[in-house]
């Protein structure tokens, strides 16, 4: 096992708080064959004084340091640096148990798999949430991980329960990739599309992974902030961006020929796209009026008008079954309403 090489890529942005138990838990795993690649996106903090500390101490740590460009362009800086057997992602304000490593490789060498994925915990300054994504272990063989991957896309059926975890299986770090998945798949820049550039990844790479293994352990911890998500501040270009990410989904369906489970699977993604816009609205400091002229703008809109006639809202718990009811009859002011009461629950 000792010649297997895994490279844990770390793209870091004025992260220097939270940066020295990141970087502690990678140089202590008890699988040593690492290779951790630290890139510093132009961070304005001490963040690569730390990383630079670390290098001198490990040599296994490689510090690139770049002008400010972006999450995705970071990371594809450091793929082209790696040279790993497996790749790993780490963001620089979480952090992994010490086992990690060892345990991710050792299920991989155990089921012959090409991905590996885990639970993880969500962590906020006063507490700690367990954050599964199924129950127990879950061996996807080629048959199944064929749902994994439209998943990637969007829900369809069951999944639609808990529309709040749609994209629950989304980010690149809690997974160990073979690199074979992943080597020539490059992160799309957030400028493009706003958010999601690690399920556009993931899309990709479970489009090549014959087969995955799911571990029910509680191996990364996600330092929860507000920083980077909808809920952080108005994004002027989130609608746009995000009509840009679902044409681009549209388009690798199309050219992929995939079935029409696919194409419902986006319609969903569509539709329940108007939770995050709406939550996007909601904290732009800007009078009720001009957010709900906004809402009601997106809902008139025609693929938003045709995602709710498609919606299947069997599946759905009451609560979701009233604010998306509201989206398709298009009644703004109860979106606006439900939405600073969803608001009100997040900031707690």
């Amino acid at each position: 096992m000792n010649e297997s090489l895994i490279s844990i890529i770390v793209p870091v942005y004025n992260a220097e708080q939270f940066l020295a138990r990141c970087l502690e838990s990678l140089i202590n795993q008890t699988y040593r064959n690492l290779e951790i690649i630290c890139v510093n996106d132009g961070s304005k903090d001490n963040s690569l004084k730390v990383l630079r500390e670390y290098a001198c101490k490990d040599t296994r740590l490689r510090v690139l340091d770049k002008e400010n460009a972006g999450v995705s362009r970071a990371r594809n800086a450091a793929m082209q640096l790696a040279s790993g057997n497996f790749v790993m992602f780490v963001d620089a304000d979480d952090w992994i148990e010490l086992n990690t490593c060892e345990a991710a490789l050792n299920a991989m060498r155990t089921y012959g798999s090409d991905i590996v994925m885990w639970s993880y915990m969500s962590e906020t300054e006063n507490r700690s949430s367990k954050k599964e994504i199924f129950e127990g272990l879950r061996i996807f063989d080629e048959s199944e991980i064929k749902s994994l991957h439209r998943r990637f896309i969007g829900v369809v059926g069951s999944e639609l329960a808990h529309p709040e975890l749609a994209d629950s299986l989304c980010p690149v770090w809690g997974k160990l990739y073979r690199r074979e998945m992943v080597e020539n798949i490059q992160f799309v820049d957030l400028n493009e599309i706003g958010t999601y550039e690690d399920g556009l990844f993931n899309i990709k790479a479970f489009e090549k992974a014959n087969k995955a293994i799911y571990l029910p352990n509680y191996y990364y911890h996600y330092r929860k902030t507000n920083t980077g998500s909808v809920t952080s501040g108005y994004r002027e270009r989130l609608y746009d961006q995000w009509q840009n990410l679902f044409g681009m989904m549209r388009e690798y369906i199309d050219r992929s020929r995939l079935p029409d489970e696919y194409i419902e699977a986006l319609n969903n993604r569509i539709a329940l796209s108007i939770l995050g816009l709406g939550l996007n609205i909601v904290s732009a400091d800007r009078p009720l009026t001009w957010k709900r002229k906004e809402i009601a703008g997106i809902l008139r809109q025609a693929q938003y008008r045709e995602a709710y006639k498609k919606l299947d809202f069997h599946f759905f718990p009451a609560h979701w079954k009233l604010f998306y009811w509201c989206a398709r009859v298009r009644f703004s002011a109860g979106v606006l309403g439900l939405l600073k009461v969803i608001q009100a629950i997040i900031s707690r």
